[in-house]
C-alpha cells in the first residue's frame, strides 16, 4: 500500500480543525513556563531555605518525564479532591515541566549581565522588584532570546502528549483518522508537516526578536 497523496490532502481539513487548540495550548504554556521559570530563578537567587527548596524542585522537574506530570495531574489529583479538565492539565503540566528548563536559561542570561548593573541600580535607590523588571529582565532577554525560542518550539512539539488526555489537538486528530481508516502514513505525515511549518514560523519570529533586542547594542 503506497502513499496516497489524494487521501493525505483529504485529511488536511480535519487535522487543521485542531490547529487552534494546538496553538492555544502552546501559547499559554509558553507564557506559563516563562513566568514560573523566571519566578523559580529569582527565588533561587534569594538564598535561604526557599532558595534551596526551589533548587531541588527545579532539578526534580527536569529529572521527570513530561508524561509523568500529565498523568499525575490528571489521574492522581482527583483522589485528593482536585479535578481539572484535560485542557487545564495539559497547560499546567507543560508549563511546570518546561519551567524547570527555562529557569536554567534565565540563570545563564542573568549571569551574563555585568554585576555593576545591579550595583548601579541599588545605588540609584531602586528596590528589588524595580531592579528586576527594569534593569535585569530587559538585559537578560537580549542574552536568552535564542535558547528561550528553542524551548518555545519544544513546547509546541510537546503538545501531542495531550492526545493521551483526549485533548483535541492535531496529532490526536491524525490518530483518529488513522484508527478509522487503518492508514497511518498520510495523516501522520500531514500533521508532521504542519508542525514543521509552525516550528519554522516560531524560529523566524524569535530570530527577528533577537535581532531587534540586539540592535541597540550594535549602535
Amino acid at each position: 500500500m503506497g502513499f496516497d497523496i489524494d487521501f493525505a490532502l483529504s485529511t488536511l481539513p480535519t487535522i487543521l480543525s485542531a490547529i487552534g487548540m494546538t496553538l492555544l495550548v502552546a501559547a499559554v504554556s509558553c507564557v506559563g513556563a516563562a513566568a514560573i521559570g523566571f519566578g523559580f530563578e529569582i527565588t533561587r537567587r534569594s538564598g535561604g531555605v526557599m532558595g534551596y527548596a526551589v533548587r531541588f524542585l527545579i532539578d526534580f522537574i527536569r529529572a521527570t518525564p513530561v508524561l509523568v506530570w500529565l498523568y499525575c495531574l490528571y489521574f492522581i489529583l482527583p483522589f485528593y479532591g482536585v479535578r481539572l479538565s484535560a485542557l487545564a492539565v495539559g497547560i499546567i503540566g507543560l508549563s511546570v515541566y518546561f519551567s524547570g528548563y527555562l529557569s536554567e536559561v534565565f540563570k545563564a542570561g542573568i549571569d551574563a549581565i555585568p554585576r555593576g548593573q545591579a550595583e548601579a541600580a541599588r545605588a540609584l535607590g531602586l528596590g528589588r522588584m524595580d531592579m528586576t523588571v527594569f534593569v535585569i529582565a530587559p538585559q537578560m532577554l537580549r542574552n536568552i532570546a535564542a535558547p528561550m525560542g528553542n524551548y518555545f518550539v519544544s513546547i509546541l512539539k510537546a503538545t501531542p502528549y495531550l492526545a493521551v488526555l483526549a485533548v483535541p489537538e492535531m496529532l490526536g486528530r491524525a490518530f483518529d483518522i488513522a484508527s478509522e481508516t487503518y492508514r497511518y502514513a498520510e495523516p501522520l505525515t500531514v500533521a508532521g508537516l504542519i508542525f514543521l511549518g509552525l516550528a519554522l514560523i516560531i524560529s523566524q519570529a524569535i530570530k527577528r526578536l533577537e535581532s531587534r533586542l540586539l540592535r541597540p547594542m550594535r549602535r
